[in-house]
């Protein structure tokens, strides 16, 4: 165990230095963090307006298909802004792992490329929050249970559609069961990996705004409003640059991950030991 997981990190270690080497492969989560909020408000703004109209709107049965299609429409854009910017990270990332030099323009040229399948696996991505959203509203805390164990076996299980996406011509269904299938031979870095880059981000965060909290103490002391205002948006852009960091490094590193599986040839930082000791057989 203790080996995988220092495979794992060697990973993860090689996926900062190159997004240290093409820091332009930022973008796509930043500008994936800003469709989607512009998302969001196009479908909020609506709902908020029909609500003015009439706050009881949810209370009332008739309309609950309306909100059924509303929640559906939602998922799935939302859904496709991400997994579009991912796709893009994905092939930018994966012609740098190849030896290349790529440019934000090259991201963008291989998510439109897919443009129709990315929006076939964010129709099945919003169908899955749907049904585990239906689990956890009519179970009780047993539904929040099982819907948060499925909803983790889902992301696992998915972790590498993305990249399936980028390097092969095959259909959403199809890659969800590719990425699937490669779970198998990923299991321990793809857990570790997630786990591990998801963990080492959330304690920057905790750390972030620990110290922004014992800033924002002292600033109050000094009863300078404007100080206080300047350490929480300090606190929060900071804490936005962790959010892109850790989205950049995590369609890195399954790139790579994907790329190992797959027996392709790598860029430098994942040659040598790593590169011939990156996947152990699993004991069954």
């Amino acid at each position: 165990m203790f080996e995988r997981f220092s495979r794992s990190w060697a990973l993860i270690k090689a996926s900062a230095s190159v997004l240290q080497k093409d820091k332009e492969l930022m973008v796509f989560p930043a500008v994936s963090s800003v469709a989607a909020i512009l998302v969001a408000a196009s479908f909020l703004a609506p709902l908020f307006l029909m609500l003015q109209g009439n706050p009881e709107a949810f209370e009332q049965k008739e309309l609950s298909p309306i909100w059924y299609v509303w929640a559906f429409a939602f998922y799935m854009s939302q859904y496709f802004v991400i997994f579009f910017f991912n796709t893009a990270l994905v092939g930018a990332a994966s012609i740098r792992l190849e030896g290349g030099d790529p440019t934000v323009a090259d991201g963008l040229r291989i998510a439109w490329s897919k443009i129709g399948t990315i929006l076939g696996y964010a129709a099945i991505a919003a169908t899955v929050g749907m049904i585990l959203r239906a689990i956890e509203e009519r179970a009780g805390w047993i539904g929040k249970w099982v819907a948060g164990l499925l909803g983790a076996a889902w992301t696992v299980a998915t972790f590498m559609v993305v990249p399936v996406l980028v390097h092969k011509n095959i259909g959403p269904i199809d890659a969800v069961k590719e990425s699937a299938l490669l779970l198998k031979k990923t299991w321990g870095e793809n857990l570790i990996g997630q786990g591990g880059v998801g963990l080492v981000f959330g304690l920057m965060q905790f750390g972030l705004w620990a110290l922004v909290g014992f800033l924002v103490v002292a600033a109050v002391s000094t009863k300078s409003i404007g100080l206080v205002v300047t350490v929480v948006v300090t606190g929060i852009v900071c804490s936005l640059i962790l959010a892109l960091l850790q989205a950049a490094l995590s369609g890195i590193y399954s790139a790579a991950l994907y790329r190992y599986a797959e027996g392709h040839v790598n860029a430098p930082e994942f040659s040598g030991e790593l590169l011939r000791n990156a996947f152990a057989t699993r004991k069954r």
